[in-house]
């Protein structure tokens, strides 16, 4: 099974959506923001998971690129 997120950051903390499923996530750092998807598919896919199914997670990332001086304030 294929489940899609889209990955964003809102300013505060990385955020992902479930791209048809009901699964949202969020994170301090891209790393925590990964990890938690994997804790919230897992949980909410459990029974799929018990049957002996496979989940594969797939990433949209919204990223802004910008020079070094823009980014840092600087």
């Amino acid at each position: 099974m294929l489940v899609k997120f889209d990955i964003y950051f809102d300013g505060e903390f990385w955020c992902a959506r479930g791209m048809g499923v009901d699964i949202f996530t969020q994170g301090t750092t891209l790393d925590e923001l990964m990890q938690n998807i994997k804790d919230a598919v897992e949980l909410h896919f459990e029974e799929t998971i018990d049957a002996g199914e496979q989940i594969t997670v797939v990433s949209l990332t919204e990223l802004q690129v910008g020079s070094i001086a823009k980014i840092s304030g600087c």
